[in-house]
């Protein structure tokens, strides 16, 4: 008998909808949060909340609830937390998230003038931090549903239902889509540092406008 006729266990089920959520946590949610900001803010201002919520109200609950199911697997399993690769990797992205968070609340409400006039763009330190530490946490957790795909769900599950290649393929165009959409949208940088340019040079202006006395 085929094994694609045997039904999943209850384990396969639920390591199976752990997967779904964290592909679409990391390897797609992030990933739009990240294109939003980079070519949003080539051409408007008002990029920071479609961001943000994208981010946070759609990627948080998906972290967190992946990160629940990953830990009752293993209680499942009745195996030691945190032994493998997979489950390393998957507890730093998961701090690795809510780190990323608590930094781009910070930027949004701390700012170092002084220091940002020395920097590239006229940008804080921190926001530059924030850019690429999401990058990493990307990276990362594109390698870590490659790891699951390739090597994780036939080393838990026992590889009664191997993983289809159409869903590795399916891993593949998203990554190479997204990788691809990010270094195009590089190539508007100049454009948003002339854009943010000149948006500071029009607050500085209102600010010095309002500073004036009305004689």
């Amino acid at each position: 008998m085929s094994t694609n006729t045997i039904p999943l266990s209850p384990f396969e089920s639920k390591a199976r909808i752990h997967a779904h959520i964290g592909f679409f946590a990391f390897v797609f949610g992030l990933p739009v949060g990240i294109l939003i900001a980079r070519y949003l803010r080539t051409f408007i201002n008002h990029w920071f909340w479609p961001h943000a919520i994208v981010n946070l109200v759609f990627v948080g609950p998906l972290v967190l609830t992946t990160f629940i199911l990953g830990h009752q697997l293993v209680e499942v399993s009745e195996g030691p937390h945190f032994y493998d690769i997979h489950q390393r990797v998957g507890l730093a992205l998961f701090l690795l998230y809510f780190l990323q968070v608590f930094l781009g609340i910070f930027i949004h409400f701390v700012k170092f003038p002084a220091l940002a006039a020395r920097m590239p763009g006229g940008r804080n330190p921190q926001n530059y931090l924030h850019g690429l530490l999401g990058l990493v946490i990307v990276l990362l957790g594109c390698w870590q549903s490659h790891y699951g795909l390739w090597h994780e769900w036939a080393f838990a599950t026992g590889n009664i239902h191997p993983v289809t290649w159409h869903c590795k393929d399916f891993w593949l165009g998203i990554v190479v889509a997204f990788w691809t959409l990010y270094i195009i949208g590089l190539v508007f940088l100049r454009r948003q540092y002339r854009q943010e340019k000149l948006r500071r040079g029009n607050l500085k202006d209102e600010k010095h406008y309002q500073e004036v006395p009305l004689i």
